[in-house]
Parts: structure tokens; C-alpha cells; sequence
């Protein structure tokens, strides 16, 4: 009888450490974002949150909306608001070119597009690639940035601004959507 227990406990516990083993491995494995430019910068938000990239168009103006509110876009049926991220971020000399367009996203069953000055690629980092974003100050909210990514790309090395847009978009200036997370 207590042989019979000793084995169920270390099945019981056996079970636990591949149960573990096996979470932990979920939180090693490699993650794809989107990168994209704005300004100098590169920045990166995870590729399961974008739906689909358009060439910038013009949004219907939508009055007394703060000026990062572009307006909104009717996508296919769906009234869709589109926020450029230049303008959110307080980046200097919003152009709009060919190489401009929308990232269209699915966040907490909402679609919503950004601006952005131009889409990369898609990147998959490693969690060793993936940095902790820095503290700043009370003045400075930086609680929607998850960590700064590296790229390795021969002898040169690049950062990425990694983004929880998710978390951006559910600001109390924002007011898109709620809390996802």
C-alpha cells in the first residue's frame, strides 16, 4: 500500500514537472512582430494582432477628436478608426508619402488601423533577443512599451521599440478599447 502511494506521488509529481517543463518552454518560444518606421525609429508590435496592411488613404474627419485621431474609414462595412501613431508619439513632420500606410488590427474584438511611415518586415525574436524596456519618470508613459528587441544583421546591430499595442490603444486618451489583457 505505501509503495502504491510512493508511486502514484512520484507519477503526481512527475506529471507536475512536465507540466512545467512544458510552460516554461511555451515562454522560450520565439515571437513574431511587425516591424515598421516612424521617423529614426523602428518599432515592433506582434504580428497576431495585425489583420491586414493598406496603402495610406484619407479618414473622414471626426469632429473635436484629439489631432492623433485621424477619422475614420469604412473597411469593407466596418467603420474603422484610424490613429497616426506619428502624431501619438509627438514625432515632428507628419508626411504622407507612397511609402505610408495602415496597419489595420484586431484587438479585444475591435478593429482599429495606425499610421504608420512604413512597414519592414516581420521579425521573430528569441527571448534573449528582447531587452526590458527602461523606467522613466512619472512624466513619461512608457507602460505601453514591452521591450527593445535586437537584430543582428551582419557586423551591424539594430534596435526595435517593441510595442503592447494593445496597451496603447486602451489609454484613457486613446478610449478605444478596454483593458485586453
Amino acid at each position: 500500500m505505501k509503495q502504491e502511494k510512493k508511486r502514484m506521488n512520484m507519477m503526481t509529481d512527475a506529471t507536475h514537472v512536465a507540466q512545467h517543463e512544458e510552460a516554461r518552454a511555451a515562454n522560450v518560444q520565439p515571437r513574431e512582430y511587425l516591424s515598421f518606421q516612424l521617423g529614426a525609429e523602428e518599432y515592433g508590435i506582434d504580428i497576431l494582432r495585425v489583420q491586414e496592411i493598406r496603402g495610406y488613404a484619407d479618414a473622414t474627419r471626426i469632429a473635436n477628436a484629439p489631432s492623433f485621431i485621424k477619422g475614420v474609414l469604412n473597411l469593407r462595412g466596418t467603420i474603422v478608426p484610424i490613429i497616426d501613431l506619428r502624431m501619438k508619439f509627438n514625432l515632428p513632420d507628419v508626411k504622407y508619402d507612397s511609402q505610408t500606410v495602415t496597419i489595420v488590427l484586431n484587438i479585444g474584438n475591435r478593429v482599429m488601423g495606425v499610421v504608420v511611415d512604413s512597414v519592414s518586415d516581420v521579425i521573430e525574436f528569441k527571448p534573449d533577443q528582447i531587452r526590458e524596456a527602461p523606467e522613466f519618470n512619472a512624466t513619461v508613459d512608457a507602460s505601453h512599451i514591452t521591450g527593445l528587441g535586437t537584430v543582428k544583421t551582419g557586423d551591424e546591430e539594430r534596435m526595435l521599440i517593441l510595442l503592447d499595442i494593445a496597451r496603447l490603444m486602451s489609454t484613457a486618451d486613446m478610449g478605444l478599447v478596454q483593458s485586453v489583457h
